[in-house]
This record gives C-alpha cells, sequence and structure tokens, in this order.
C-alpha cells in the first residue's frame, strides 16, 4: 500500500488535484447563478 501512495507523492499530482477542484468549484458557482437562482426567482 505505501508502494502506490509513493507513486502520487510528486507535486504535480496535487497541482492536478487543485486545478481540478478549481474548477469543479467555479462549474458549480456557474450552475448556480445560471440556473438556479433564475429558476428560483422566476418559478414558472
Amino acid at each position: 500500500m505505501a508502494n502506490i501512495t509513493e507513486q502520487f507523492d510528486h507535486p504535480a499530482w496535487l497541482t492536478a488535484a487543485g486545478t481540478l477542484a478549481g474548477y469543479g468549484l467555479i462549474l458549480l458557482f456557474m450552475f448556480l447563478l445560471l440556473f438556479i437562482v433564475p429558476y428560483l426567482l422566476f418559478p414558472a
């Protein structure tokens, strides 16, 4: 098991995970702003 964790110990993996998390948060914010907020403001 220690062999697997050592394989992903490079700082590039942390950078990639941070980038994906950041993009995910931005996409979530945009989804809420563009779809959920108007749905709540203007109910059909």
